[in-house]
């Protein structure tokens, strides 16, 4: 019986301990990692995040930008960072399903160096192409590929980037041939779309709309499994590629080793930040964004789902990094 109650004792003295650390967090300034260069989507959304959690906790939230080689310096930086919830990190698809499946162990990091906190935002990406290409839809591109395979030209942001694995999903799918043109990010491929030099590019509806609406550019569907109520004459691909997704997703993270009652609370200051009006009014709906907020437990798992799909399509489409 005396070891029985040491024991009780013990987790008592363990689990006040973590409901304390939590109770009492932040203690310092917390810094907020963006693995990609200022004004993008995990930008934008870390500096809303700062400013919340400033208000609500009294600390100082600095937001840092590290961008570089893929989102691998910027994570790096995080999965190494004290286990205790004063380091987070916004970070794209890229970082968790994209990058482990094309760099294998040369990859800076592992990603169970980190702590899921909860998913923020999904992208549905439009399919654009140029005024003068022969197609006006989905099928009419997937037959005009098959009478020129390998002669269609679309830009990407980079090798494994999302505009590059979500056409090769489209070619693996339709049992297509495309060709592939990198460029250093998605504006200069999207450019180049408008200007003619390239026929297609896979990029956000937040990017990709501007240019369709005043008439530069096509837009042959959308990434979504359906039609968006606010594009309702575009059809999502997946009307013609039956099953066809093609999603940019945002999520929260800290290291991992954090107690769970301190993701638990940065968790809940989210949910927060989510459910305001003016927040949603000012960032989701004018983005064309769709909020993904969730417990640890379920945006983990979502990952888990997420990756063993682009880890096949990288597979499928041989698709190496350089």
């Amino acid at each position: 019986m005396s070891n029985r109650l040491r024991v009780t004792a013990v987790l008592g003295s363990l689990l006040f301990g973590a409901a304390a650390h939590a109770q009492n967090f932040p203690t310092r300034p917390i810094t907020i990692v963006v693995p990609a260069a200022p004004s993008g989507v995990s930008d934008v959304m870390a500096r809303v995040l700062a400013k919340h959690f400033g208000d609500a906790w009294g600390q100082q939230v600095i937001v840092e930008n590290r961008g570089g080689a893929n989102h691998i310096i910027g994570a790096a930086m995080v999965g190494k960072a004290v286990p205790d919830g004063h380091t987070l990190m916004v970070g794209a698809e890229t970082i968790f399903v994209i990058n482990p499946s094309l760099h294998g162990s040369k990859l800076g990091y592992d990603v169970k160096d980190f702590a899921p906190v909860t998913g923020l935002v999904r992208i549905n990406q439009g399919l654009l192409a140029h005024p003068s290409l022969p197609a006006n839809n989905i099928a009419e591109l997937i037959a005009l590929a098959k009478q020129k395979p390998g002669q269609i030209h679309y830009g990407t942001s980079g090798i494994g980037a999302a505009g590059h694995v979500n056409v090769a999903l489209l070619e693996t799918m339709a049992d297509i041939k495309l060709a592939p043109v990198h460029y250093r990010g998605a504006t200069p491929a999207l450019n180049d779309v408008i200007a003619g030099h390239i026929m297609l590019t896979s990029v956000s509806l937040s990017s990709s709309v501007p240019p369709y609406k005043a008439g530069h550019a096509k837009m042959l569907g959308t990434g979504g499994l359906k039609r968006l109520p606010e594009l309702p004459e575009v059809p999502a691909i997946a009307e013609t590629v039956p099953g066809y997704e093609a999603i940019t997703w945002f999520g929260l993270f800290t290291t991992n080793g954090t107690p769970p009652a301190v993701i638990g609370k940065i968790n809940a200051e989210v949910q927060k930040v989510f459910a305001d009006p003016a927040f949603r009014e000012r960032y989701i709906t004018p983005n064309l964004f769709e909020t993904m907020t969730s417990s640890p437990e379920q945006f983990a798992e979502f990952i888990r789902t997420d990756s063993v799909k682009w880890a096949k399509v990288i597979r499928d489409a041989n698709i190496k990094a350089d």
